[in-house]
């Protein structure tokens, strides 16, 4: 580097001194590779290099004849300034620098708090959009009735998006899309491969506040609501609002709730109450009362009870009772075992899971059906592993087998074979 007679006195002083350890220039290892060990300014380099004064090019060389820019110089006297902790005679050295490159020693400051405020921009923006979700494939052998019963071959994406509106509000939107394995589907919507006209689009959008000095959360908008632990009482998209507050120190939380189915022909909608979360030391709750605004097949109303408590470190037990205000085959049962839970940033965690399902059939408003897997007016039971092959993707495989229709004269047994591969992300 070519400096000015002044700037190379002064940085020969600064490198001589011991300004930078108070030891002598006695270092062993190459910092950069293109200055010999027998080159005059070796030491004075590979010093200053192990010192975070100087840095070089970046790719472990010096290029010592490239010429030395002023701001350059200006860098290396802002470090030397940070370390000084020497003499007198050190620090009049800095002194003197700091006196030749002043100006571009303000500059570079005024170059990092822009820096530094861009970057914090940066990160807020960044900060304020998330996207996730997970990709799915998809096998079944079913030989369900009066249903298609390769509708879940499939390739499927469920996609999630998060935008910060501010500290207590985020905006949200879910988009689904269903793509079926070529010639294996038995509907005419989907013979070709094709979904219909609404897989793809973005079905569902609503807002999520939280107000942590209430300890207040609020849901509005079009997004999918369950009631119960397993989702029995009610589990499917609606229209509606519903909100949060913690009663106690545990968790316990009141949720009172509106909400209007949106399936095609729907017209009623549900009113209630839920309350959920821990009330023991190993007992966690999650009951509902929902009333409609008609009389409808289930009556004008529901409610459920769950309850779910730890009988070991690694086993959990989960139990749903339903009644609706239906006169016959109006109460639905889902008892719930599990052993381990999978971790998808572990590879090889996984979990073992054993069901008993006994739904009515008016015996709830609408309960999740688990992707096709979960029928009204069945009784069986299921058997299901969870295995995490690499980090984020999550094999699942489950055998059912369960009395369907059986409180007609149309009883047959199902029997359900299912494995799918989720790609988180």
């Amino acid at each position: 580097m070519k400096l000015n007679k002044n700037t190379a006195a002064i940085l020969a002083g600064m490198m001589m001194s011991t300004a930078f350890g108070g030891t002598a220039l006695a270092a062993t290892a190459d910092s950069f590779t293109d200055v010999p060990k027998d080159h005059w300014a070796y030491e004075a380099l590979d010093y200053l290099a192990k010192d975070g004064i100087i840095e070089g090019m970046g790719d472990n060389t010096f290029q010592g004849g490239r010429t030395m820019t002023r701001y350059e110089m200006a860098a290396i006297v802002a470090k030397a300034m940070q370390k000084s902790g020497g003499s007198v005679a050190d620090k009049a050295v800095l002194e003197k620098l700091e006196a030749e490159y002043g100006g571009e020693l303000a500059t570079l400051r005024k170059q990092v708090e822009a820096n530094t405020a861009q970057i914090e921009k940066n990160k807020q923006a960044i900060e304020r959009v998330n996207l996730h979700g997970f990709v799915r494939t998809q096998w079944d052998s079913d030989n369900i009735r009066d249903a298609d019963q390769k509708d879940r071959n499939r390739f499927y994406m469920n996609l999630l998006g998060d935008f910060k509106v501010s500290d207590n509000w985020t905006a949200k939107f879910q988009l689904e899309t269903n793509r079926h394995y070529a010639r294996n589907t038995q509907t005419g919507t989907t013979h070709s491969g094709s979904d219909g006209t609404d897989t793809g689009r973005i079905q569902r959008v609503w807002a999520d506040g939280w107000f942590p000095d209430q300890k207040l959360w609020v849901s509005v908008g079009r997004t999918w609501r369950g009631l119960g632990f397993q989702n029995i009482l009610y589990g499917a998209e609606a229209d509606g609002v519903q909100a949060g507050i913690a009663v106690n120190k545990q968790g316990l939380q009141v949720s009172p709730f509106y909400m209007a189915p949106t399936w095609n022909g729907c017209d009623f909608s549900l009113g209630g109450l839920a309350v959920f979360g821990p009330v023991g030391h190993n007992c966690d709750i999650n009951v509902a009362y929902a009333r409609s605004n008609k009389e409808k097949w289930f009556g004008n109303y529901g409610w459920v009870v769950s309850a779910a408590t730890n009988l070991t470190k690694d086993l959990r037990l989960t139990g749903d009772y339903v009644r609706t205000g239906a006169e016959d085959n109006n109460s639905s049962k889902a008892v719930r075992l599990d052993y381990k839970k999978t971790d998808l940033n572990k590879r090889g965690s996984y979990s073992l899971y054993a069901r008993y399902i006994d739904f009515g059939a008016i015996g709830d408003i609408s309960h999740d059906d688990e992707w096709g897997s979960l029928q009204s007016d069945s009784r069986g039971w299921i058997l299901g592993v969870r295995y995490v092959p690499w980090k984020n993707v999550e094999w699942e495989t489950l055998y059912e087998q369960a009395k369907t229709n059986h409180s007609t004269d149309k009883e047959y047994t199902r029997k359900l074979f299912r494995t799918q591969m989720d790609f988180h992300f």
